[in-house]
């Protein structure tokens, strides 16, 4: 298999002026964006995987890239080994001065802030605003006079409550918080008409100070607005966006930007389920001081999300583009579609000409293999795929696990194993509940020769089977098929990926990867 043979898996540019939504079918929960002269930025979560916020890019909305990260570590030593569900929440970014700022909540340490002068370079180490427990969700705003304040939500799994809202005056540009009761306070309490608010985002127009914030939770949920004439309210609310008779179940949190033609648009992910919290672009207009997101046939005030709409007026053309998927590894450093399971190590892997060497990583006894921090994985691309990976296998030694995986409710492994010289094909499948427990491993069948293909099938979103073959054009379904269950309780959509370890007492050796390639 060639570059020339591999396609980009979801393309949401129809090349007609149109867009579909999603226009990303991708796992990046949370999105926040902004837009800067010509260019367009949006960072999602990315909890504890590493390196950690991605920041995405495009000139047009529609046509995005991944170019960088804002984290290569998260900043605890917990953080070397997998902390499902924990890590770097919904970020915000915003630009003030010639400075890019964001703001990542830990939910179990506090919030960080890192700042750059360009994002496709090296971001400034995180540095602390405020350390504690549950508050989440933070976005900075720079008032008229220059005063720069955040606001943030609560997780009640954290700190005991939610559904309110929170602003503090920020002090000297992001050096810590100005306490309450000196200044800032709860600004709203959700209970009563918007449960589970959460997610804000502050912005100004007209004298009036606006907070978007997603309510109802995130599956059934919808995109409130609150707007006041003063920072510290009091806020009149309104929803401006639900599902309606759409098919998009939960459209919420995202992003307000505008165009240089002075179009507003909004940025928001659904939740699919399995694949995770993929990304929709919504028209955006405002009536009497309220933003109307999507259409509003009825004309009712409350927008539903569109399915296909024309492309945002930005001035330009720009090429139809999508995030990398597909990797033959063939740079000096991995593609910025792939991810730790944990803060990584540097003998973790080696990138040569003739392809990427993962080093297989001692598996302490009872230690299971969604318990490895070594995981290499992606995002899913779209909602069906194959997914075949070309490994060469003479860099292994007795002991060594090597091939493919499926993270989600289940870690669905398929494994080259070695003993007494001898390779042989392996499931192991372990399922998720309240804890990580070993459901099977079952050997499937004698490896021969020193390079096999690996294929994993997702149907429909819906279903994960495999196929192997040692000639690259023949071949056969192995083992069990599972279903494609994201992980729960851990807010991310199902990742495929490969796994490399070591279950002996000696040194590991290595599996060396050519390809991992999607096609439709």
């Amino acid at each position: 298999m060639t570059q020339d043979q591999v396609k980009k898996m979801w393309v949401a540019d129809q090349g007609d002026g149109t867009y579909k939504n999603p226009i990303l079918y991708t796992d990046y929960s949370d999105p926040d964006a902004i837009r800067v002269g010509d260019d367009f930025f949006m960072i999602a979560s990315s909890f504890s995987n590493v390196p950690s916020v991605p920041i995405l890019h495009s000139k047009d909305l529609v046509n995005w890239e991944i170019i960088n990260y804002v984290m290569e570590r998260l900043p605890f030593e917990r953080y070397d080994t997998p902390q499902y569900g924990c890590g770097a929440w919904a970020p915000a970014i915003r630009y003030h001065e010639g400075l890019y700022y964001v703001f990542i909540p830990l939910p179990d340490e506090g919030i960080v802030m890192c700042t750059t002068k360009d994002p496709w370079g090296k971001w400034s180490d995180p540095h602390f605003i405020k350390q504690n427990i549950g508050w989440i969700d933070p976005c900075p705003f720079w008032d008229d006079d220059g005063t720069m304040y955040m606001v943030n939500g609560f997780a009640k799994s954290r700190i005991g409550f939610k559904s309110a809202l929170y602003v503090s005056p920020v002090r000297d540009e992001g050096a810590g918080l100005v306490a309450f009761p000196d200044e800032g306070g709860f600004v709203y309490d959700g209970h009563a008409t918007q449960p589970t608010i959460e997610g804000p985002k502050l912005y100004k127009r007209n004298g009036y100070y606006y907070i978007f914030a997603p309510a109802g939770g995130v599956k059934p949920g919808w995109q409130t607005v609150l707007r006041s004439r003063k920072i510290l309210g009091p806020y009149e609310e309104k929803i401006v966006l639900h599902q309606g008779n759409s098919r998009v179940n939960g459209p919420h949190q995202g992003a307000w930007v505008d165009t240089q033609n002075g179009e507003d648009w909004f940025l928001h992910f659904q939740d699919v389920g399995s694949a995770g919290r993929i990304v929709h672009l919504q028209p955006m207009h405002w009536v009497d001081d309220w933003p109307v997101i999507g259409v509003n046939e009825d004309e009712n005030g409350c927008g539903e999300p569109v399915e296909q709409y024309r492309k945002p007026d930005v001035g330009a053309v720009y090429p139809i583009n999508a995030p990398e998927d597909s990797d033959f590894f063939q740079g000096n450093t991995l593609g910025l579609q792939w991810q730790w399971n944990a803060n990584p190590l540097e003998q973790w892997y080696e990138l040569k000409e003739d392809g990427l060497r993962l080093f297989a990583q001692k598996q302490e006894p009872g230690k299971l293999i969604s318990e490895m921090g070594n995981l290499l994985l992606q995002k899913w691309p779209a909602p069906e795929f194959t997914l075949t990976a070309c490994l060469r296998l003479e860099g292994m030694k007795d002991g060594d696990a090597c091939g493919m995986l499926s993270l989600g409710k289940y870690c669905d492994n398929l494994l080259i194993c070695q003993e007494n010289g001898t390779k042989s094909l392996w499931q192991i499948i372990e399922k998720k509940g309240k804890l990580w427990v070993e459901e099977s491993r079952n050997k499937l069948e004698a490896v021969e020769g020193e390079i096999l293909y690996l294929r994993m099938k997702v149907t429909n979103a819906e279903k994960i089977s495999w196929e192997v073959s040692q000639d690259g054009e023949n071949y056969h379904s192995v083992g069990q098929a599972t279903e494609a269950e994201a992980m729960p309780g851990g807010w991310v959509g199902v990742k495929a990926g490969l796994a490399a370890i070591h279950q002996g007492e000696s040194l590991g050796g290595y599996v060396k990867v050519e390809y991992f390639v999607y096609q439709k």
